[in-house]
This record gives C-alpha cells, sequence and structure tokens, in this order.
C-alpha cells in the first residue's frame, strides 16, 4: 500500500478496538508493528494520535501510512485442497480485480473465540492478494466482495464508507411486518436479552432499542417490502438497510412485528410456520457499487433452506418490488 491514505469508518465497523480493526484490514502486518505506528504517530484518528485500544466510531477517518504489501511467501495460507475446492464454488462472479461469493449459511467471514474455520482464512484459494471488502453474519447467506489487489479494495471500500453501495436483503418473517411497507428508523445499542423466551437464551448480547443521547446509542434506518404473504403466519420481506447496524435488519423486523424466521436471538411466541427449517431465513441477495466503469450488480441465489421455504410458502423469486425510492 504505497502513500499515505486516509479510510473513514464504515458504519458496520463502529465500536471496534482501534488495533483490531487494523489488524483485520491489514493481516500482513505484525503487532508489533501496529504499535509502533501508534506510538510514533504514523496511524492516526482524526488528525490525533490513539492508542490501539481506542474504540473507532463511523465517520473516524484513521491515517494510514505507506505500507508494505503482504508477500505470496507470508500472506499464503496452507488451504486444503477440498477447502480450496469449496472457496471455488463459491464464485459467483470474478474479473481481474473482484471476487463475489455467494456465502453459505453457518459459515462465519472471519474468525473469534473457537472459530478457526472461515471465509478470511480460506481466501488465498482466489489467489495470494484477496481480501474481504465488507462483511456477513455468520448465518446471514449471500453476496459477499472480496478484492483481488489494494486498488480494488480501496475503491470498493470507498463505495461502502459512502454508503453508494446498494444492499438489499431478501428474508421469511415469521408474522407479517406492520405496516406491510416503508421505512423504520431509529436507535439502537447492545443490550441483552431478558428470560422471556426461557433461561436458556437469557445474558444472550442482542441489540436493542434505544432514545436518542442514550449510552452506544447509534442511528439505524431500513427501507422495506413485502412482495408476497402466506396469510397471517410469514411474509416474503424484501430490505434495503440505509445504515449498517450490527443486527439492524433483524432487530428492525422484530420491532415491526415479525422477527425473521428462525433468529435464534431477535424472537417471537409465535412458533415457526409448519415445515421450515430452524435456520435464520435471511440472505444478502443483491448489491450494486459503482465501479471505476460503471455500475455493478451482483445476485446470489437462495440458500436451500430459503429455497424450500419459498416453496413450501408459496412465494415467488420473480416478485416485483416497488421503487424504493417511494418508500423514503
Amino acid at each position: 500500500m504505497a502513500g499515505v491514505h486516509i479510510l473513514t469508518i464504515a458504519d458496520e465497523d463502529a465500536g471496534q478496538r482501534l488495533d483490531r480493526w487494523f489488524k483485520r484490514r491489514f493481516p500482513h502486518i505484525p503487532h508489533g508493528k501496529v504499535e509502533k505506528l501508534l506510538r510514533t504517530g504514523q496511524m492516526r484518528v482524526n488528525g490525533k494520535r490513539a492508542k490501539g485500544s481506542v474504540r473507532i466510531e463511523a465517520g473516524d477517518d484513521i491515517r494510514i501510512p505507506p505500507l508494505p504489501e503482504p508477500s505470496e511467501s507470508k500472506s499464503k495460507k496452507q488451504v486444503s485442497d477440498s477447502d480450496a475446492e469449496f472457496m471455488r464454488a463459491l464464485v459467483i462472479y470474478e474479473d481481474d480485480d473482484l471476487v463475489v461469493l455467494n456465502k453459505p449459511f453457518g459459515l462465519a467471514v472471519q474468525g473469534g473465540t473457537k472459530t478457526t474455520r472461515h471465509i478470511d482464512g480460506m481466501l488465498s484459494a482466489l489467489g495470494s492478494g484477496c481480501r474481504l471488502v465488507h462483511r456477513l453474519d455468520r448465518d446471514t447467506s449471500g453476496v459477499l466482495l472480496v478484492a483481488k489487489n489494494a486498488k480494488a479494495a480501496a475503491w470498493a471500500g470507498r463505495a461502502f464508507q459512502s454508503r453508494r453501495a446498494e444492499k438489499i436483503y431478501w428474508g421469511i418473517t415469521n408474522g407479517v411486518p406492520h405496516p406491510k411497507a416503508g421505512e423504520i428508523k431509529g436507535y439502537m445499542a447492545k443490550g441483552h436479552l431478558d428470560n422471556r423466551f426461557g433461561n436458556k437464551h437469557k445474558g444472550k448480547e442482542i441489540m436493542v432499542a434505544v432514545h436518542h443521547g442514550d449510552d452506544g446509542a447509534k442511528h439505524a434506518k431500513t427501507l422495506y417490502q413485502c412482495p408476497q404473504t402466506a396469510g397471517v403466519k410469514a411474509a416474503f420481506v424484501a430490505m434495503q438497510p440505509l445504515t449498517g447496524r450490527t443486527h439492524q435488519l433483524r432487530l428492525h423486523m422484530q420491532l415491526l412485528g415479525a422477527p425473521i424466521a428462525g433468529d435464534p436471538k431477535y424472537m417471537t411466541d409465535r412458533p415457526l410456520p409448519g415445515g421450515l427449517e430452524n435456520k435464520l431465513h435471511l440472505h444478502a441477495r443483491t448489491l450494486t457499487l459503482p465501479g471505476p466503469n460503471g455500475d455493478l450488480t451482483f445476485h446470489a441465489p437462495l440458500p436451500a433452506h430459503m429455497d424450500s421455504a419459498f416453496h413450501q410458502l408459496g412465494f415467488e423469486e420473480t416478485a416485483p418490488l416497488d421503487d424504493w425510492d417511494e418508500l423514503k
């Protein structure tokens, strides 16, 4: 990465420690080197020196000094033949700069406590310079963008940070949102489940609706519409997040009275509609971003459990959608 760069923190990265955010973005830089960049003021937050433990916020400008490119010998991790074949099977688009994957349900994008198999750890199967541009929750399937070089990562990252990347998610809800279409917005922050849904869920960390000014409150906005419903028991919901908060869509659907079917955190007292698998029915269906030579749009086929649910409930993938601008 030649020259000094200023990277703006996206909504979905808010709240992370600075050093951990940097390590995820530039995994080939040793921890000791990161500490030196901070100690010597080469890496700064909004023009000021900062410690690695500082929590970054959406909109923060991070000064990144010139960094060495990852060498193939250091960046290329050992990926088994079976995992390499698995990764190649996920590819739905590829050019000289980008690889687009259809991430399956249940596979983490990045590692963490007790998570050793994840997309990030198998990226070398797609090329030595590949790096993640954004993330999806473990149980959310669909379009995942990977950059094949630093230049592509920079322009694609800017599209997400400036909110010029348009993301459309499909979901099946347990119940029907009320109203059936519109805009939902408000403030959300980290919280914990109580024991309304049993003691086994009590204390689980979730996002909750809060008021402006509450500790940790962040604004979130989603456009949504229901192309089809199955009586009052379920709905096919299309969602466009205008911000990128953690679990934003999942919380917003619960607040509308119809949480995503199979959601283990944002629940309802209603039983899951008959025949549906007890898996999260949330899918990143479409991603459109402005490219150097015009807009690029990618579509990810539904995972097996959602495809089955569509057939059981009589939903059609070709059901027409209203103009998103009319919902604002």
